[in-house]
């Protein structure tokens, strides 16, 4: 009897299903417990870095401007117009160069205004001394005169009485001859008291005249300043600038009319980032970067108050300035906080907060691959940072920003 051999093919087939099956299985598994593959980051596109050792120096850096340190503002001291222009901007002057002529007719007029007041008020005073003085002489004629009634009315008195002790005399007339004599002295007395009150109020009288005097003589000269300052001269020898006039135009009070600038006398003003200014102290060495030379400088004063997230600092400059150098010329600062040394560092990278720990790509593998490790940072500056933590002399690290790949751990580099 024949065999059927259908049901052991069946069976053949069912054991190489299960075993394909079962190597499906091992495979999405094997593939399932491997890592993603690094993404790659072209090397060309990225700055790099090597730690070192050795000293680290803590500087900032900002914009900034050549500035005179003397400058000298010519305002206007009375509203007047424009009649002449004798210099221009750029243009060299001495001290008492005349500048511009201004015209005003009612200035002068004020002046002689005030010095017809002043003339008035000296010949009041005057005549307030003469008068005082003829008061005071009349006054002591009238002392004078009293004084000699009063004794001849003492001398009748003590006759009366040599007359009365003779009976020579009525007692009625002793006593009018000493009533007399009482009255004269009271009336010597009261003229000696209005003498002495009339020579003590004598000064004050003429002091306030005389202060009078000195206020008008005051007003005079300020009237006197401000017709001469109708030729506007200038104070300092330096440069004209800001001298944008124009013939025939008015100009009121206070209105500033032209600047002297000694351009050999300059200062470096530069914006620092609020963020790095906290360090900053007077005397700290700075450099500044004229783009024609690089001329050293100290911090001579900061600013207590930030604006627009900047810091103004000025630099005063210790070495002679470069050529071409001249006021409002643009400029870049580098100023030296202080110096560590003995430290870890490398270049700041874009990212990251001084004193904490950020992540940092190391080049491994022979420069093929990059992968983050955490850093301990410290104290940091415009091109460098210090390494506390995480990374040792030789190791090269990346410096661009990275944050497109926060995703990953690892990169490869082509």
């Amino acid at each position: 009897m024949d065999i059927p051999r259908e049901p052991v093919k069946n069976r053949r087939r069912l054991w190489q299903a299960g075993i394909a099956i079962g190597a499906i299985l091992v495979i999405t598994l094997v593939l399932s417990s491997l890592k993603p593959a690094a993404p790659s980051v072209d090397r060309g596109t990225l700055l790099f870095d090597t730690v070192r050792q050795g000293e680290m120096i803590r500087d900032v850096h900002g914009p900034g401007s050549l500035v005179p340190e003397h400058i000298r503002f010519i305002s206007a001291l009375a509203s007047a117009r424009v009649e002449r222009i004798l210099t221009q901007p750029g243009q060299q002057v001495q001290a008492g160069s005349v500048l511009l002529e201004l015209s005003n007719p009612d200035v002068q007029i004020q002046a002689l205004q005030a010095e017809q007041q002043l003339t008035a008020a000296q010949a009041q005073l005057v005549s307030l001394r003469t008068s005082l003085e003829n008061q005071r002489l009349t006054q002591e004629g009238l002392v004078a005169t009293t004084r000699v009634d009063y004794q001849k009315a003492r001398r009748d008195a003590l006759g009366a009485d040599t007359l009365a002790a003779h009976g020579l005399i009525a007692l009625n007339d002793v006593a009018l001859a000493k009533d007399r004599a009482d009255e004269l002295e009271t009336r010597y007395r009261i003229e000696q008291q209005r003498l002495v009150l009339m020579t003590a109020t004598v000064d004050s009288q003429v002091a306030v005249q005389a202060s009078q005097v000195q206020r008008l003589r005051a007003i005079a000269a300020f009237q006197r300043a401000r017709v001469h300052s109708l030729t506007v001269r200038a104070g300092d020898a330096g440069t004209v600038t800001d001298l944008s006039l124009q013939q025939g135009q008015w100009v009121t009070e206070g209105t500033i009319l032209a600047k002297v600038v000694q351009p050999g006398q300059l200062k470096a003003v530069l914006q620092i980032p609020e963020t790095q200014a906290r360090d900053l102290a007077i005397g700290q060495i700075a450099s500044i970067d004229t783009r024609n030379g690089i001329v050293r400088g100290h911090v001579s004063r900061t600013d207590a108050n930030s604006q627009n997230g900047t810091v103004t600092v000025d630099v005063s400059l210790d070495g002679p300035l470069p050529q071409g150098a001249r006021p409002d010329l643009s400029v870049d600062g580098t100023i030296v906080l202080e110096r560590l040394p003995h430290v870890l560092f490398t270049g700041r990278p874009a990212y990251g907060q001084p004193n904490s720990t950020i992540g940092i790509f190391k080049v491994t593998d022979g420069g093929h691959y990059a992968t983050r490790v955490p850093v301990q940072v410290g104290s940091t500056s415009v091109t460098a940072i210090e390494i506390r933590r995480g990374l040792v002399v030789g190791d090269m690290v990346i410096l661009s920003d990275m944050s497109q790949w926060d995703n990953v751990d690892r990169v490869r580099l082509k």
